[in-house]
């Protein structure tokens, strides 16, 4: 095989029943369970999708709910694309029996695959690198382990018949990455020969080396009832920053009339925009957006489309703090400068201040606003148009 590798499939395993954890669940199957408003398995895909050399992922299901679960898939991809390929398929009987139905849908030119149980959600992209790079190394099969801490004894019933030297011993996890058509050769052998295994290691061991490197101690497993407290979300408050810029031009008599931060102004000179031409609500508008990661108003409200002719630039203001609340961020604080030659604005100053407050629902102190002058260079100093900047402070919860 070529090395080094660049195109690795995984594998995420939700065809379990879970039955340990239905009843404590309400009767969720684990692999469904929420944690940050995501479920379990969509967890490891974005984490695999984090990790160069990673072409895609195949979702195993199970059989019962494959077909619906490929159209829930289909819109998570929709409304967060992870950029890699996927499938999804149905799962078997056991875990191998999953495995082997999930090694069916890989590309052919697939080199190497990672098998991972979703019930991991907190696997990391640098333990995924890790293994990678292993088979990059030249290792045909790798998997991670953790030291045992506890002392491990044998016992046939209720006695004791051998303490294991916990220093030989290891914890197993998954993502397991093995060459491909090594595992698929070892599944095979498998159903041939009716083996009976609890890990795609055990398979492979039995036909090459598997090496091993470091695992993590945070890459738990979620099995039993107690395990649930681990999907407790702990809720951290990140403070983020949005910017914000928009230019605009001066336009001729019949142009849009003057409005800054909602206060419309008199004898101003007048706008060509799409909108009300609001150019500081425009650049604030953008810097809320950026709080959150929510992309520009060009993108939410774009000026080929005919029903923001003339829009309130304050509606559509609301409109991105709706998001910004959806998304869990709460404006803080807000510094916004004007630089424009004409008009005028300190006569305003005031009023557009106190407006900006009514519009975000802050308080005087939490909204800075100033104009000022390009000393007649520029296109705003040739009285041409004027721009604005925006700076806002939001808290978010993460």
């Amino acid at each position: 095989m070529d090395r080094p590798l660049n195109n690795c499939w995984g594998i995420i395993l939700a065809a379990g029943s879970g039955t340990r954890l239905a009843e404590a669940a309400g009767g969720v199957r684990k692999q469904y369970l929420e944690y940050k408003s995501a479920p379990l398995f969509w967890h490891s895909a974005r984490t695999f999708s984090r990790v160069a050399g990673v072409k895609g992922v195949v979702f195993v299901f199970p059989p019962d709910d494959a077909p619906a679960m490929e159209k829930q898939v289909r819109q998570y991809f929709k409304s967060e694309d992870l950029g890699i390929k996927w499938t999804v398929c149905a799962g078997g009987e056991r875990r191998q029996d999953s495995v082997f139905n999930g090694l069916k849908e890989l590309p052919r030119e697939c080199q190497a695959v990672m098998v991972h149980d979703s019930a991991r959600p907190f696997v990391s992209a640098s333990l995924i690198t890790g293994l990678i790079d292993a088979i990059n190394e030249g290792a045909r099969g790798v998997i991670p382990a953790v030291k045992v801490t506890d002392t491990i004894k044998r016992v046939d019933g209720d006695t004791v018949t051998e303490t294991l030297k916990r220093s030989e011993l290891r914890g197993v996890q998954t993502p397991q990455a093995f060459e491909t058509k090594l595992l698929i050769e070892a599944h095979e052998k498998a159903v041939a020969e009716g083996w009976e295994v609890t890990d795609d290691a055990s398979m492979v061991e039995r036909l090459a080396d598997v090496a091993v490197i470091p695992g993590e101690q945070g890459n738990i497993k979620i099995t039993n009832p107690e395990d649930l407290e681990r999907l407790a979300e702990t809720k951290t408050i990140v403070p983020c920053v949005g910017w914000g810029y928009d230019v605009h031009r001066f336009g001729r008599e019949n142009d849009r009339p003057f409005v800054l931060g909602g206060v419309p102004i008199q004898g101003a000179p007048t706008i060509i925009a799409h909108s009300d031409g609001d150019v500081l609500l425009h650049a604030l508008a953008d810097a809320v957006l950026g709080t959150f990661g929510g992309g520009d108003i060009g993108t939410h409200f774009p000026d080929t489309d005919k029903k923001f002719s003339g829009a309130d630039s304050g509606v559509l203001l609301k409109e991105v703090l709706a998001m910004a609340s959806k998304a869990k961020a709460r404006i803080a604080h807000v510094d916004l400068t004007v630089i424009t030659q004409v008009p005028r604005l300190s006569p305003h100053a005031a009023q557009i201040k106190k407006n900006i407050c009514r519009l975000l629902g802050l308080e005087p102190h939490q909204v800075n606003f100033k104009a000022t002058t390009e000393e007649k260079l520029g296109f705003t100093g040739e009285k041409k148009g004027i721009k604005a900047v925006a700076s806002v402070t939001a808290l978010r919860e993460m």
